[in-house]
């Protein structure tokens, strides 16, 4: 018997391989699927199940590709949701055999309401793990706004409510020394505040999670659980749909992805609206020289979850920007989030576009003690933070105006444009893709704090608000 947390980094999500006497199950797979095909092989096993806790809104599942090329059928809790592909749509309780081991689907609604968490059972009957999907995290619980951007008649405080009851008839009961396999760990948009740790005992859980308190009244509950709630991403109902649906397969998008364009092509581009130029180097490189109209989302970092919050459209044409050897790379993270559109990069990235002499654009940074001495010289120097408003209230700039990446689509934009304005976050990555995308609409003014928040809080020369201990991540 196996358990193998498959873990992404970038999307702070875990899949899972699970075997036993030569057959596998996979849960939760993310979208490149020959990972778990691959596994299995060396390791003389057959994938018989795929089982999916949800339909995840943050990424886009590998199911419906994985049973394609393994014949395994893919298994929701219950649904009444009409789906692209066959599943199988199991009931509260039901079993399914893996070798001598024996996997129980338990319906846990409230994060979605066809949430499900996987009871594992070994040989002798005993259980020892769950998996639970975005139902219970380690250190929090899933939020319950999401699946009414998909189902009308659902209400985040509906959800709340079921999620309470899941958890106590469901999860609660269950023994302490049970391993708890969750689907996301911090960094998701899919909690508030998830902890780093990946999996934990259910009895530490029940002993150190706020939403398990035995103590705790349903409407106590509702309340603390939805306090600190955030709008998710835009690109969250856009994935809900597509691993309903179903979806192109993955070696389709990336081949689309692998054309390759010259300076020349590139240029032409420019002055094509339906086409996006997504930079994704460093926001260092970045800023000393880049094609004028191309925005920047460092590929060392959250790439995914950043480009499916600031780029509107799922379908947007996307020619990428990259350092020679990473476009592959990019492309796929991209398709993780349903970005399926990315037709091609720029051969040879920014070298290419200097040796053709064409013009490259940058962006003015300051360092740290250069913005203390301005705000010294006059205290209403415009700073603009662009960090979560969570960090913000945490701790920041006195003066500051908060206007996070986040909502940079959103319908106001809190500076003059023929200002010059100051703009940091935490380090550097998300204000460079904060100026960028602001200078391809016309905002020229402005200038980059290097080093963020981050250098800004080590230098000690700024007056800084009173640290309050955030209550959410998002």
């Amino acid at each position: 018997m196996k358990i193998e947390q498959l873990y992404t980094n970038c999307l702070a999500q875990g899949a899972y391989y699970i075997e036993s006497d030569g057959e596998a199950a996979i849960i939760d797979p993310i979208r490149e699927v020959d990972q778990y095909v691959k596994l299995a092989e060396s390791r003389g096993a057959k994938i018989k199940y795929i089982f999916e806790t949800h339909f995840h809104a943050d990424f886009v599942s590998g199911h419906v590709d994985l049973s394609k090329l393994t014949g395994a059928p893919i298994i929701y809790g219950p649904t009444g949701m009409k789906t692209g592909f066959e599943c199988i749509i199991g009931s509260d309780g039901q079993q399914f055999k893996l070798g001598s081991c024996t996997i129980s689907l338990l319906h846990t609604p409230g994060h979605t309401t066809e949430s499900s968490c996987y009871l594992f059972s070994d040989e002798d009957g005993k259980a020892s793990a769950i998996f639970t999907g975005d139902t219970l995290f380690i250190g929090d619980v899933g939020r319950p706004d999401l699946a009414q951007h998909v189902v009308a008649d659902l209400t985040q405080e509906k959800l709340a409510g079921m999620l309470f009851d899941s958890l106590r008839n469901k999860i609660m009961p269950l023994d302490d020394q049970i391993i708890v396999y969750p689907a996301h760990g911090a960094g998701s948009a899919c909690g508030k505040n998830m902890s780093k740790e990946t999996s934990d005992t259910l009895g530490h859980q029940k002993a150190t999670n706020y939403a398990l308190r035995a103590d705790m009244t349903k409407d106590e509950f509702i309340k603390e659980l939805l306090n600190g709630l955030t709008p998710p991403p835009g690109y969250f109902p856009k994935n809900v749909l597509m691993n309903i649906n179903g979806y192109e397969d993955i070696d389709s998008v990336l081949a689309q992805a692998s054309k390759s364009y010259t300076a020349e092509e590139v240029e032409a581009m420019q002055k094509d609206n339906s086409i996006l130029l997504l930079d994704t180097r460093s926001a260092d490189d970045f800023k000393t020289g880049f094609i004028p109209g191309s925005i920047n989302i460092g590929l060392k970092g959250s790439f995914a979850v950043w480009a499916g919050t600031v780029i509107k459209d799922i379908n947007q044409k996307i020619v990428l920007i990259s350092d020679p050897g990473t476009a592959n790379e990019a492309a796929l993270r991209l398709a993780r989030v349903g970005y399926d559109h990315c037709i091609g990069y720029l051969e040879g990235g920014i070298s290419t576009w200097k040796d053709a002499g064409k013009t490259l654009d940058t962006i003015p940074s300051i360092d740290v003690d250069t913005l203390a001495n301005l705000i010294n010289a006059d205290p209403h120097t415009p700073i603009l933070d662009v960090r979560k408003n969570s960090e913000f209230e945490t701790e920041h700039i006195v003066n500051a105006i908060n206007a996070p990446l986040d909502y940079i689509n959103g319908p106001e934009i809190k500076i003059d444009q023929a200002q010059t304005v100051y703009v940091h976050c935490a380090a550097g990555y998300r204000s460079m893709a904060y100026i960028s995308i602001l200078r391809k609409r016309g905002y020229t003014n402005l200038v980059d704090v290097n080093g963020g928040y981050g250098a800004i809080k080590k230098s000690g020369k700024f007056n800084t608000t009173q640290f309050v201990a955030p209550i959410t991540m998002l």
